[in-house]
């Protein structure tokens, strides 16, 4: 499936009047037919990655043909000057979360962070410290890459735009849980923040507690390494 009329006329058919209220709650406007995640995931892996079929499905200015074309493009053939394009159409925070990841697979991963975290627009922003984010999960950078940006957040983290305090806030998590130094630095600065309001309009979404999401974290891995050591005792006293 390669044509552009004949994947729109498919994605046209997965729309659900449902699933289409669903995402205007979230803040999608514009042209869309309303397809499930499950269903664009299901859609994407019959086609093969095709990064010029990618710019068009971006070009019809649909909602759902842009899901499609961030899931389609090839991330070590897009250029520069196309992700800067692309992040400055962004209209909200469904469409920016799958742009950030895929902007995370290419190569300007870090350079992109950097420049559209100091940017000023809502959407590129948040796109730029979602990207710090996935640097914080995936890189090898020093953990002292890392140390202005939590002295920038609790800084900046209250007086930012809606949609940037939660990519803040996510940011804030991400750097906290990525070593223990970091941690030890990451809340104490959290509990002084304290709690972030984001606003989430006509739905039931709700924005993490920085210390408590560490908490719980914390927690997971404990019992993880308590599992794993039950099962090694287990395994051992059958061997005997």
């Amino acid at each position: 499936m390669s044509d552009l009329a004949e994947i729109m006329q498919a994605l046209e058919a997965l729309g659900n009047p449902q699933t289409h209220k669903i995402y205007s709650r979230h803040g999608v406007t514009g042209a869309q037919f309303g397809i499930s995640a499950a269903n664009m995931q299901t859609l994407s892996k019959r086609m093969k990655k095709d990064h010029g079929l990618a710019l068009q499905l971006w070009a019809t200015d649909n909602h759902d043909a842009r899901i499609l074309a961030l899931l389609v493009a090839d991330p070590h053939s897009v250029e520069e000057a196309t992700l800067d394009s692309w992040v400055h159409q962004l209209t909200n925070y469904v469409i920016c979360d799958a742009f950030t990841s895929f902007a995370a697979q290419t190569r300007f991963l870090q350079p992109k962070a950097e420049s559209w975290i100091d940017a000023d627009g809502e959407w590129i922003e948040s796109a730029g410290w979602g990207l710090l984010s996935h640097l914080a999960s995936q890189s090898a950078l020093p953990d002292s890459y890392f140390e202005p940006y939590l002295v920038r957040i609790e800084r900046d983290i209250h007086h930012a735009k809606n949609r940037v305090r939660y990519a803040m806030n996510g940011a804030l998590i991400t750097i906290g849980v990525r070593t223990s130094g970091l941690e030890m630095l990451m809340l104490p600065s959290a509990e002084r923040i304290g709690e972030v309001i984001v606003d989430h309009g006509e739905t039931g979404c709700k924005t993490p507690d920085a210390v408590d999401y560490i908490a719980k974290v914390k927690a997971r891995e404990a019992q993880k390494v308590k599992r794993a050591a039950e099962k090694a005792t287990q395994k051992a006293s059958l061997n005997l």
